[in-house]
């Protein structure tokens, strides 16, 4: 509109922007989902090295977590070779750490792990944020499933990632504690 000010074209731009995005984040979730439980996408799997992986996506919230004044603490291994489809794996990683950070009031911690065990690869994603409820719990791999205190989620990171973890023939399981917060695991 011509009667509005520069700040508030500007505000509104930005508005406009920041919903694209996430209109845009949502459709192509949808069709990752979709096309991984209809088995129409495969895993392209290629050697990288996973722990180096785990570093650039957690260097992605580094603002976030210095503005938030949220503690992360890294425990990987010097390199841990894998092979995996490494752009569908980075949307795990995204999305656990994206939640742990949103969920960690300031002063809290969020911890980020890689250890191999007896049955493969184990990495851990663990948050002193709000937890969850076992009602909430059951249901947080489902497609569309939010809850009040998620905010501006889409219900579809979780699940995705569940998917995408499930193509790799692993797993991914959660434990939490209202008031202390959650872990995720994902084993591969």
């Amino acid at each position: 509109r011509a009667n509005l000010e520069e700040s508030q074209r500007k505000e509104c731009a930005d508005a406009i922007l920041h919903a694209t995005r996430r209109l845009s984040n949502l459709i192509t979730n949808m069709l990752k989902l979709n096309k991984l439980e209809k088995q129409t996408i495969s895993p392209q799997p290629e050697a990288y090295d996973l722990c180096a992986q785990l570093c650039e996506c957690a260097l992605q919230f580094e603002d976030l977590w210095e503005k938030k004044g949220v503690e992360f603490e890294v425990d990987l291994e010097d390199e841990r070779p894998v092979r995996l489809d490494a752009g569908l794996m980075e949307l795990v990683w995204t999305n656990l750490l994206s939640n742990a950070f949103k969920f960690t009031p300031p002063g809290g911690t969020v911890t980020l792990a890689e250890r191999r065990t007896e049955e493969g690869v184990v990495v851990r994603v663990s948050d002193t944020g709000c937890g969850m409820d076992k009602e909430t719990m059951q249901h947080i791999f489902e497609p569309f499933f939010t809850t009040k205190k998620t905010g501006e989620g889409t219900g579809l990171g979780l699940a995705l990632a569940d998917q995408i973890i499930r193509t790799h023939r692993g797993r991914i399981r959660a434990e939490s504690t209202i008031g202390r917060g959650t872990t995720f695991y994902v084993y591969l």
